[in-house]
């Protein structure tokens, strides 16, 4: 996403009534394919599946509270297993199964990471629905989570997950491209839970009131946190504190939705940088990676998974986890537990 589409879309302005149009357009495909997988009345498969997802465009942090659940679903006696689409992996073959080896240009850059940060089993297939068969078949998990699914209409799905950013929200309002919803805000009375990645305002239970977020009014919205953990040296496997970045001159580099987040994180932990953001799924190349002299190199945990073949011995990956309230997890898991007969749309 460029910086202009940004300040379009996440600025004060009004949408430009230019694409107005346009964005008309997109909302009747997109509500026309959603009635066509509600009427089509998909199989309905025997384990519950919990879909994360946002009606936005841009990072909002799906990946790391998708790692979250798998963690604390596993801890209350689940097998979880993830679905993801695979975005800018290209397999000869699709199911495909994940693990902490398989090449990001295979199964693109997210379901390497999650298969590294979570241990469980990842399927890949741009066809949900085809990947949860193969996970059922191959009694991998006894759940399933589909990665960024909430518009993959065809999917049966028991718990609905929309993420926001705290500080973009719905930008201006408009739909794509006049603006950067997927869908119209009113997709939200479908959903389960409503998450807000770095909520301006909490209650005690960490909830987020409808005041914290201009234009969403949702019963069930909490606050996640994504907070950094450790550095990692791609070369070495070296660990060392974020905090041993307070005063120390980087470059830093981000190919993710909003990487101006991960800047921002940085900047907190008093590193003296030079940001470099990429496009959303960047392939980096070696020349990339160039750091003037003196310089840590740092990237994102998405990044590093594509870098670290070729990656300088100065590059240094750092490591953030999705921090919810307990009410949250007692909330979805209570959920989980209730579906007790077959998923349905």
């Amino acid at each position: 996403m460029t910086s202009l589409v940004e300040r379009l879309w996440y600025g004060k302005g009004r949408p430009l009534l230019i694409l107005a149009p346009f964005s008309w357009l997109y909302r009747i495909v997109a509500e026309a394919r959603r009635r066509k997988a509600l009427d089509a009345h998909a199989q309905k498969l025997p384990v519950p599946v919990v879909v994360v997802g946002n009606i936005t465009a841009g990072g909002t942090g799906k990946s790391p509270l998708t790692a979250w659940l798998v963690d604390e679903i596993r801890a209350a006696g689940w097998r979880p297993v993830i679905l993801s689409r695979g975005y800018g992996g290209k397999s000869s073959g699709y199911p495909l199964l994940v693990t902490e080896e398989t090449l990001p240009s295979l199964a693109g850059d997210e379901p390497v990471m999650l298969a590294q940060a979570t241990g469980m089993p990842v399927v890949v297939d741009p066809d949900r629905c085809r990947g949860a068969a193969f996970a059922l078949d191959n009694a991998l998990g006894d759940v399933l989570i589909s990665d960024d699914g909430l518009q993959h209409y065809r999917l049966p799905r028991d718990i609905e997950l929309a993420v926001f950013d705290g500080a973009r929200g719905i930008g201006n309002g408009a739909l794509i491209p006049a603006g950067p919803l997927r869908e119209p805000v009113s997709r939200l009375d479908s959903v389960d839970f409503v998450v807000v990645n770095g909520a301006a305002l909490t209650d005690d239970e960490g909830r987020v009131p409808p005041e914290a977020l201009s234009g969403i009014n949702h019963p069930q919205m909490y606050a996640m946190d994504l907070q950094p953990t450790r550095l990692v040296n791609l070369k070495t496997g070296e660990t060392r504190s974020p905090e041993s970045l307070q005063g120390q001159k980087i470059r830093s580099i981000a190919g993710i939705g909003n990487p101006t987040r991960f800047f921002d994180t940085l900047k907190g932990l008093g590193a003296k940088q030079i940001a470099v953001p990429f496009p959303d799924h960047h392939r980096f190349r070696p020349e990339d990676l160039g750091a003037e002299s003196g310089h840590m190199l740092v990237m994102t945990a998405k990044d590093g998974v594509k870098c670290r073949s070729f990656a300088p011995a100065n590059a240094w990956v750092l490591y953030v986890e999705a921090k919810l309230p307990k009410a949250f997890s007692e909330a979805v898991l209570a959920k989980l537990r209730a579906c007790s007969g077959p998923s349905t749309f």
